[in-house]
């Protein structure tokens, strides 16, 4: 379990971050065309993976866009958003936004990636959705890099996270 607040508040979650050197573990999510999407789909790629509660929130959408733009200079690397929002309204953000270089993923099928990745909020207000969180995944899913964001209103280190791609 992990600690972390919500504007001052503690809040936990339900494990811990994959530790750098680990094996990323699989998931199903489901993308903007309602498929489901394994991290398999996205082998040989590099993968940024950006973990946020609701593009419905400021910090989320600003993230986001950040990465989206990112993404054009990193073309060898896939930039992945991953939320608890439902594909329609992930797919409305993107065109408001005109966000195009990132994917979008939602867990409206299950939990289980929250929770195999430990970002599971699991009291507070937010309890259910996930912890913001960076996790880069190098060709063969091994995670080179992770950060669980301690303030959840607060961004990630996006220079952090770069620098390993």
């Amino acid at each position: 379990m992990a600690v972390l607040t919500l504007q001052g508040n503690e809040i936990n979650t339900n494990g811990e971050l994959p530790k750098v050197g680990s094996n990323a573990p699989d998931f199903m999510l489901v993308n903007s065309e309602m498929e489901d999407v394994s991290l398999t789909n996205y082998q040989g790629k590099k993968k940024l993976l950006s973990i946020v509660p609701s593009l419905d929130t400021p910090v989320c959408a600003t993230s986001t866009k950040k990465f989206d733009k990112l993404a054009k200079e990193k073309v060898d690397t896939v930039f992945i958003t991953i939320s608890a929002d439902l594909p329609f309204a992930v797919s409305r953000f993107c065109k408001t936004e005109s966000v195009s270089n990132v994917i979008t993923l939602s867990m409206m099928r299950s939990r289980n990636f929250a929770k195999d990745y430990g970002v599971l909020i699991t009291d507070g207000p937010l309890a259910g959705i996930t912890a913001r969180a960076i996790i880069v995944l190098n060709e063969t899913n091994e995670v080179i890099y992770s950060e669980l964001v301690s303030e959840i209103a607060d961004e990630p280190d996006y220079d952090a996270a770069l620098a390993l791609l």
